[in-house]
């Protein structure tokens, strides 16, 4: 008895899943979206774009505004000078200090405030939140004249209040050296944006589904445990957003030491040596250079938070 063998048949290569394709309901939130924010983007893009090109243009070139007449073209000279100033260094390390140790407790600060607010009982809430919201709503000039009369040796009342305290006295001189100055300068600034963070982080709470924390109390998890395993990783999208918009504002800090201390006992930040440079000595190609180093300076900061964290924020509010 023969058998018969057929010949092997050909086996279909494995089919690979199809591309993820965006939803017409995404595609029309998506033209909504730019619909509404173009015409406020594009008109923030004009009014941005020309003084940073005016800038950029202006710093090519040797020029004091009292001597016009000897304006000369210079190239990148002018930010030769500046990297190897060992002022503009120490502006640089100021200012890194003051948006560290500011954004760091902000930061804490902030998340423990959210949790209030969101914790808060029904009836209270909005005067809770009308109540932490208050020092973000005060104008950043007239907080740091408050602080500063408050924190003078001649005029505030912290050294009374607080002699108590080792350190402190009725003589201490708060903007008298480097240490106490930036203290003070730092403490206004937590004050005054640590409510802009935890408005931040409250809508990021508020995006934390419910049903994790239940399931995870179910499961034996701890509150440090649904911290850690459940909120925190559901609001990385949020912390990204509030960090990023605080430490760009804090790396551009120019009032607070305008106010206090005008740049005395060595608390000049990058933003005040740009004003100095320009407005003060009327070193216009010089303070260019400075305004455009400062504002590389947040570009690298941006997209240094944006890769860092890894989130993709059209995911994060569900698109696609």
């Amino acid at each position: 008895m023969s058998t018969t063998t057929l010949p092997p048949t050909k086996k279909d290569a494995p089919k690979s899943a199809p591309a993820a394709t965006t939803s017409d309901r995404a595609r029309s939130e998506r033209k909504l979206g730019w619909l509404l924010a173009g015409p406020a983007f594009l008109v923030m893009l004009a009014v941005t774009a020309y003084p940073i090109l005016q800038a950029t243009y202006e710093s090519l070139f040797s020029y004091r505004l009292t001597d016009p007449d000897n304006r000369s073209f210079v190239g990148l000279q002018n930010y030769g000078v500046i990297l190897s100033d060992p002022l503009w260094w120490q502006s640089l390390w100021v200012t890194a200090l003051i948006t560290f140790v500011t954004v760091l407790v902000e930061l804490v600060l902030g998340f423990a405030l959210a949790m209030v607010m969101a914790k808060a009982l029904s009836s209270i809430r909005p005067v809770v939140r009308a109540a932490i919201l208050i020092p973000y709503a005060v104008i950043t000039v007239v907080s740091a004249y408050a602080w500063q009369f408050a924190f003078d040796i001649n005029t505030g009342f912290v050294n009374s209040w607080f002699a108590w305290i080792p350190g402190v006295g009725t003589d201490t001189d708060w903007f008298g050296d480097f240490g106490t100055s930036i203290f003070v300068i730092c403490l206004a600034e937590i004050w005054k944006t640590t409510p802009f963070i935890s408005l931040l982080l409250l809508a990021g709470l508020a995006q934390v589904p419910e049903v994790l924390q239940e399931a995870a109390k179910v499961d034996g998890a701890t509150w440090w445990q649904r911290l850690w395993r459940v909120t925190l990783p559901n609001m990385k999208a949020a912390i990204m957003v509030a960090l990023l918009f605080r430490t760009l504002d804090a790396f551009r800090i120019f009032d607070s030491i305008f106010v206090m201390t005008a740049g005395a006992n060595g608390t000049e930040s990058v933003s005040f040596l740009a004003y100095r440079q320009t407005i003060s000595r009327l070193e216009i190609g010089l303070g260019s250079a400075l305004s455009v180093l400062l504002f590389l300076s947040v570009v690298l900061i941006a997209a240094i938070f944006i890769k860092g964290f890894k989130v993709d924020l059209a995911q994060a509010r569900g698109e696609g």
